[in-house]
């Protein structure tokens, strides 16, 4: 459809408007600029289309009238049950149907791997890499700026989609969180689904927000939020297709131990490296296991996991190894590694691996290092749906992605199951409830410490023995009352960092010390800053944990909780980890461990 005066364009014929076609449309490609996008949209509302993918640019640089235009095209569509992909979409792809509404020249391979994208260019380049890779796609859908069709609709539908086996997703910005979350939490379920979310640092995330039109979120919060829903983080591009491969081969692990057969001790000892840096274990052998495995292996193997069988390994020395490991259970996954030497024959090894690999039911990755020595190994490898890495690094960093997954999977079942309040809790809300309005009266919107530990106080939450003093013989009293040592911190309405201005004296022995850190408090701040004192006791940090537990609200997820490491060194280490409310004793331990 085009308003040039001619009768055909590439040997088809040219309409005037997309109501002199006869015949009736699935699907339309609107590539109008600006102001002509709502005019195709309302021809293809007069024709009935239920589905168009807009591949123009944003209306963003149109400035209020674009905002205007979105809005009106949004509303004209959703009133006619046309649903929209784009605006700045590269278009849709179904290699099985042999659909290619894109602007890209060729289809990837059919398979079972969904995928979405919110830059075009990006998916260009990961589809082109797929021929090479041998990735097949059960389909391919830009978002673009996503006016209509979000990431919930599209995950919704992949998940409904029986040739999608998994789901892997480029990411800048997550727009309509509630609509993600909600569908991501239901697929993850029963189909993997893997991100790749760009923004991880401030420059990045500044320059995705330019380009999606949209804040990308705090990368903190997403990665909490994607923990909760069961949804698989990655950080390299490369990752994406190991994992999509990986997942559509073999099981998930039960847990983190990783046992490695290696024929080189480096190779093991850098995939070591990599599983522990992750977060991963190594499987401690068993005393039978090595046992058994002395009657098969040369004297000086090293009886330790990595199981370095040596340079001369033969086909049968993997083989049998497997065998062992299998029988034992040792290991919630396993990982082989090969390096072509004097008497390694790689595709021997690989057939013999296959074969042992019937016994072994637990993840099972191969990394067959070299060049052409070992292309036709891993071709055989892949055959039998065992996938090949060409570093053991990598295969060790993709098993740590896949017990993360499961782990976060499993995390879908940790329902948190709220109490009916208690008298006690109705009275604690009442009354914080007046506290926290009576702050808001005299303007204010930060509760000082000692406020905020009389709320908890009421929820029967512990906190230290904490005392208002706004003189220093009120001071030195209450300090006596208490019992020594004590701390003395200024009270402030205005001054939320006390350490900065000199606020807070540890430590302190006696009546003249309180006395004198009183004075040096108060001269250290204005008349208006100056509210009093508190007092309370000082703490030996031999004995417990100085730890930040805390909760801001968030644009985007609403209720974030915040745990890690407290007071001075909280800035040093910024060992702080976030969650989504509620939690359950497991995923609020599951926050501490990390």
């Amino acid at each position: 459809v085009s308003q040039e005066t001619v009768s055909e364009m590439a040997g088809l014929p040219v309409y005037q408007t997309v109501t002199d076609i006869a015949e009736p449309i699935d699907l339309a490609l609107i590539v109008n600029k600006g102001q002509y996008v709502l005019r195709a949209v309302r021809e293809c509302i007069t024709k009935e289309i239920k589905a168009a993918v807009i591949t123009a640019p944003d209306f963003y640089e149109l400035g209020d009238y674009g905002q205007e235009l979105r809005q009106q095209i949004l509303k004209e569509a959703r009133a006619a049950g046309l649903r929209l992909i784009g605006p700045s979409s590269q278009g849709v792809m179904n290699p099985k149907l042999g659909l290619n509404a894109t602007l890209m020249k060729s289809l990837p391979v059919s398979g079972t791997v969904g995928f979405i994208s919110q830059s075009g260019a990006f998916g260009a380049a990961v589809l082109d890499r797929s021929l090479r890779e041998n990735v097949g796609f059960s389909a391919f859908v830009s978002t673009g700026t996503m006016l209509d069709v979000d990431w919930g609709d599209l995950i919704y539908y992949l998940g409904n989609d029986y040739r999608t086996k998994s789901i892997i997703i480029y990411m800048e910005a997550i727009g309509n969180a509630r609509s993600f979350l909600s569908a991501a939490r239901e697929v993850a379920l029963t189909k993997p689904i893997i991100v790749l979310k760009m923004g991880r640092t401030e420059a990045a995330a500044q320059f995705a927000t330019q380009h999606a039109g949209t804040s990308t979120g705090h990368d903190e919060v997403l990665n909490a939020a994607f923990r909760r829903i069961g949804v698989l983080r990655v950080t390299r591009m490369a990752d994406l297709f190991y994992m999509a491969e990986t997942f559509s081969k073999q099981p998930r692990p039960r847990g983190a131990q990783l046992t490695i057969v290696t024929n080189a001790w480096g190779p093991g000892t850098l995939a070591a490296d990599s599983l522990i840096a992750g977060g991963g274990q190594l499987t401690k052998l068993n005393n039978k296991t090595i046992e058994r495995l002395n009657e098969i292996l040369p004297q000086h193997w090293n009886r330790d996991n990595p199981l370095d069988i040596l340079g001369n390994a033969t086909a049968e020395s993997y083989a049998k190894t497997i065998e062992i490991l299998a029988d034992e259970k040792q290991g919630d996954g396993l990982l082989v590694i090969l390096t072509p030497q004097t008497e390694t024959d790689p595709v021997r090894t690989a057939q013999a691996v296959i074969e042992a690999s019937k016994k072994w039911r637990k993840p099972l990755l191969a990394s067959w290092m070299g060049g052409q020595h070992i292309v036709e190994a891993d071709e055989i490898l892949n055959a039998a749906n065992i996938p090949t890495f060409a570093f053991p690094d990598t295969a060790a960093r993709t098993f740590n992605y896949m017990w993360r997954y499961n782990r976060n999977v499993r995390s879908l079942y940790e329902t948190p199951q709220l109490p009916d309040d208690t008298e006690n809790d109705l009275a604690a809300h009442q009354y914080a409830t007046e506290v926290i309005e009576g702050i808001r009266q005299e303007g204010r919107t930060v509760l000082t410490e000692y406020e905020a530990k009389v709320i908890l106080a009421a929820y029967n939450i512990p906190v230290l023995d904490t005392r208002l003093a706004t003189t220093a013989d009120e001071a030195a009293a209450t300090a006596e009352q208490i019992g020594y040592p004590v701390v003395l911190k200024l009270h402030s309405h205005t001054v939320a960092r006390k350490t900065d201005v000199g606020g807070v004296h540890l430590n302190l022995l006696n009546a003249a010390e309180v006395r004198q850190a009183f004075a040096a408090v108060q001269a250290n701040v204005t008349a208006a800053q100056f509210d009093g004192v508190t007092i309370q006791p000082m703490l030996n940090l031999r004995e417990g944990f100085e730890l930040l537990i805390g909760s801001y609200p968030d644009p985007q997820f609403g209720p974030i909780l915040r745990f890690g490491t407290g007071g001075l060194m909280a800035d040093v280490f910024d060992d702080i980890t976030h969650g989504l409310p509620p939690l359950t004793s497991t995923l609020a331990r599951r926050m501490m461990e990390r």
